[in-house]
């Protein structure tokens, strides 16, 4: 279930780099469904820069508010604006349309410099007890 194409973080953040030097960030299957049903998402605005590490925003379910932090630096170039009216698209949809940004990448060579494949996110995960 863990797409092979992205990278992930220890916090259960996912960035999919692009061409242009862009990259989207989003949280994985595994973050969705240990948050429960999601009812908001906070987002930081459009023309904010973020260092790799740094908190991104929240995601509030019916169990907890948790804190996103973003996985690569840059500047955040567009948001998921959908996720205003339908936050629960990240339930359904983690990898596809519960996207949360999209950023140009401060450095595109050295993104995903400590981030994990799929396999090592699958192992981490499961040493997590998850």
């Amino acid at each position: 279930m863990t797409p092979e194409d992205l990278l992930y973080s220890r916090d259960h953040e996912w960035l999919r780099r692009e061409a242009g030097g862009e990259a989207v960030v989003g949280i994985t299957d595994h973050a969705q469904q240990e948050l429960g049903d999601i009812v908001y998402v906070e987002l930081p605005e459009v023309g904010a820069t973020v260092a790799a590490g740094e908190v991104l925003g929240s995601v509030e379910s019916v169990k907890a508010v948790s804190e996103l932090f973003c996985p690569a630096a840059g500047e955040v170039i567009a948001l998921n604006e959908a996720l205003e009216n339908a936050p629960e698209r990240v339930n359904e949809s983690p990898y596809g349309e519960g996207w949360l940004v999209r950023l140009r990448l401060a450095d595109p060579e050295a993104a995903g410099a400590g981030l994990l494949s799929a396999a090592a996110y699958d192992e981490f995960v499961a040493s997590e007890g998850g």
